[in-house]
C-alpha cells in the first residue's frame, strides 16, 4: 500500500522528468566548480532542484485539476480520478518547497536571498495558461533558473556561461512545451485558455517551436566558445542538433499522432546526450 502511493505521488508530480533540467544544472556545477565542488555542495544542489521541481509540478497538478478533469486527454490523471487527495498533493507542495528552501539556506546567503524569486516563478507558472500565450517561455524561464542556480550556488556570483546555459533551457523546454500543447488546440480555445497553439495554430505553433529549437543550438555552440570547450562537446551537441531535428520531423501539421513522442521522450534522451558528452569532453580534454 505504501510503495502504491509512492508511486502515485512519483507520478503525480512527474518524477522521470526531471531529466529536462537535472543534466544541465549539474553541467553548470562543474564548469562553476571547474571540476566536482565538495561533496555537501553537491548533495544540496541536488536536494533544491528535487525540491523544486516536485514542489512545482505539485503545485501545477492542484491548480489545473477543474481544467485537467473537462479536458478527455487529463481526465485520468490522479487529482482529477481522485487516485490522490488534494492534501496529499498540498503537503507534497509545501514539503517539497520547504526542502527547496532549507537546501538554498544551507548552500549560500545568495542563493537563500534568491529563493523567493524561484518560488514565485514555480508559482506563478501555473497561472499563466489562464492570461497569456507565452505560458510556455514563462515555464522554460522557470526550469532555465536551474543551470544559473547550480553555478550561484559553487561560486555565488554572476556570470555570462550560467545565463546562456539558463538561456538554452528556456528555449529548449518552451519548444518542446509548444509541441506538447499542440494536442489541445481545440480545447484550449473552446476553454478560453491562453497558448501559442491555440493563438497561431498547429502550423504557426511548430514554425515557433522550430526557431526557439533553432536558437537553442546556436547558443549551446556559443557556449563551446565560452567555455573554451573541446571537439567532444561540439559532438554531443551534434547529435543533440540531430534528435531535435528529428523531433520537428515526426511532428507536422500532417502528422501529429506522435506529439508526446517528440515533445517528452526524444528530449529527455537530448538532456542526457548533452550532459554525458560535456561530462567527457570536460575530465578527458
Amino acid at each position: 500500500m505504501v510503495l502504491k502511493k509512492l508511486k502515485s505521488y512519483g507520478e503525480l508530480v512527474m518524477f522521470s522528468h526531471t531529466l529536462f533540467s537535472l543534466p544541465f544544472a549539474l553541467i553548470s556545477m562543474i564548469w562553476a566548480a571547474n571540476g566536482l565542488p565538495a561533496a555537501a555542495t553537491v548533495f544540496w544542489i541536488l536536494i533544491a532542484l528535487v525540491g523544486a521541481r516536485n514542489g512545482a509540478n505539485a503545485l501545477n497538478r492542484i491548480v489545473d485539476k477543474d481544467i485537467d478533469k473537462k479536458n478527455p486527454r487529463t481526465a485520468n490523471r490522479h487529482l482529477p480520478k481522485g487516485l490522490v487527495k488534494d492534501y496529499e498533493a498540498l503537503g507534497i507542495v509545501l514539503l517539497c518547497f520547504f526542502i527547496f528552501i532549507i537546501a538554498a539556506y544551507k548552500l549560500n546567503p545568495l542563493c537563500f536571498m534568491l529563493s523567493p524569486v524561484a518560488l514565485f516563478l514555480f508559482i506563478i507558472y501555473s497561472y499563466t495558461k489562464r492570461f497569456t500565450w507565452v505560458c510556455h517561455i514563462i515555464l522554460g524561464i522557470t526550469c532555465g533558473g536551474a543551470p544559473v542556480g547550480a553555478w550561484l550556488a559553487v561560486t555565488g556570483k554572476f556570470a555570462i556561461a550560467p545565463i546562456v546555459l539558463g538561456a538554452v533551457v528556456t528555449l529548449w523546454v518552451a519548444g518542446f512545451d509548444i509541441i506538447y500543447a499542440t494536442q489541445d488546440i481545440e480545447f484550449d480555445r473552446k476553454t478560453g485558455l491562453f497558448s501559442i497553439p491555440a493563438k497561431f495554430g498547429l502550423k504557426g505553433a511548430l514554425c515557433i517551436s522550430s526557431l526557439f529549437h533553432f536558437i537553442t543550438v546556436l547558443l549551446l555552440i556559443s557556449l563551446y566558445f565560452i567555455m573554451h570547450r573541446g571537439w567532444i562537446y561540439l559532438f554531443g551537441i551534434f547529435i543533440s542538433a540531430i534528435l531535435l531535428i528529428l523531433e520537428h520531423y515526426i511532428v507536422s501539421p500532417t502528422n501529429t499522432k506522435k506529439m508526446k513522442i517528440a515533445s517528452y521522450n526524444i528530449n529527455q534522451v537530448v538532456s542526457v546526450c548533452i550532459f554525458i558528452f560535456t561530462v567527457l569532453d570536460f575530465f578527458i580534454l
